[in-house]
């Protein structure tokens, strides 16, 4: 067995890093008092025709994980990477860390900055815990990420973390979910929502019961009023990859969309990022720009958007290695601007 980390641990690892340095269509009228045969279904096939070449992604719901610019944000600071966000059309920016920028910056100075931009914050990646009892993460400080959440008006503020501080037993898994529904109900209480972004191994087994999911596990314990997920969809089909049979070799597939179609408000958040089949990867994928890949997001964002909960999801863009010149040579910025012009471009 190859000792080379996977690229989920690796994303996970240098993510951890990162972190660390910062705390319609109207109808036409018909006019006559008489028709022509057939003439009564053409508003309904004018609506058909308006649903299907409306934009996927709703006008406002299009946004982006600043990790994916961390290379921008820290050398040229938030203000030029919010001016070429706004030229690129998106409406929204989930941050990963505040003070990356070129000199110091208030949390107030970074509200004002990204609605000048006109661009809504709507959440925050924090870690779920860390090894030093003064930290910046959840379980140390949960409190202070509460505070700076709220002066920067998140409507939302999460972990990237999956539930495996305890390990990856069933046990452990329902004492991470009791902690999580814990930062739920702090996070309410102050107008917000909790959530949690997975990876991959959240749709492994637990080891001392391989039947068991772990991400079916943490949403049977977790609260849905208290504890909403950020499903990360690359992520997701590299969890297909690995995790379609369980370890005594019996068949367990499952499609990630399936979980959202079955609760669609427990997904507020998204994370749309592209891979391609890689079978060369143990995670069945390599990164790649937002409709460049094999990852079917016409479906997906399209199934999604197209019930009575439209206007209700977030998508935001997200590259990895989008800062790595040896897999993305044309650098960061070009990949937040052409997964902006693929998605703003897609239809049902």
């Amino acid at each position: 067995m190859s000792t080379r980390p996977s690229e989920e641990l690796a994303h996970a690892l240098n993510r951890r890093r990162f972190l660390g340095v910062a705390a319609g269509t109207t109808a036409a009228a018909i006019a006559g008092t008489a028709a022509a045969p057939g003439a009564a279904a053409a508003p309904d096939a004018d609506w058909e025709r308006a649903r299907w070449c409306r934009p996927a992604v709703p006008p406002g719901r299009l946004g982006i994980q600043l990790y994916t610019l961390r290379d921008q944000v820290g050398t040229v600071g938030f203000g030029k990477v919010f001016d070429a966000l706004e030229r690129y059309g998106y409406d929204q920016v989930e941050y990963a860390g505040y003070t990356q920028g070129n000199g110091p910056i208030t949390l107030p100075q970074l509200r004002r900055l990204a609605r000048d931009h006109g661009l809504r914050a709507i959440g925050s990646h924090v870690a779920y815990h860390v090894a030093d009892p003064a930290g910046y993460s959840f379980a140390t400080s949960l409190e202070q990420v509460l505070d700076d959440a709220e002066a920067l008006d998140l409507p939302h503020v999460g972990t990237w973390d999956g539930p495996f501080r305890y390990g990856s037993t069933v046990d452990g898994v329902k004492r991470a979910s009791a902690e999580f529904n814990a930062y739920g109900a702090a996070a309410r209480r102050r107008g917000m929502r909790f959530y949690q972004h997975n990876h991959g191994n959240e749709f492994g087994f637990c080891t001392d019961d391989p039947t068991v999911r772990i991400y079916d596990l943490m949403l049977a314990e977790t609260d849905p009023d208290l504890v909403f997920m950020e499903m990360d969809i690359y992520w997701a089909y590299t969890g297909v990859h690995r995790f379609s049979v369980r370890p005594d070799g019996t068949p367990a597939p499952f499609d990630p969309l399936d979980y959202v179609t079955a609760d669609p408000q427990r997904f507020p958040l998204f994370h749309v990022k592209d891979g391609e089949h890689d079978e060369a990867s143990q995670d069945g994928y390599h990164m790649v720009d937002v409709g460049d890949g094999d990852i079917d997001y016409q479906r997906f964002i399209g199934t999604v958007t197209g019930g009575r909960y439209r206007k209700y999801h977030n998508w935001l863009v997200e590259r990895d290695d989008a800062v790595d010149p040896a897999t993305n040579p044309a650098g960061s910025f070009t990949t937040a601007r052409r997964s902006a012009t693929h998605l703003h471009r897609l239809r049902p």
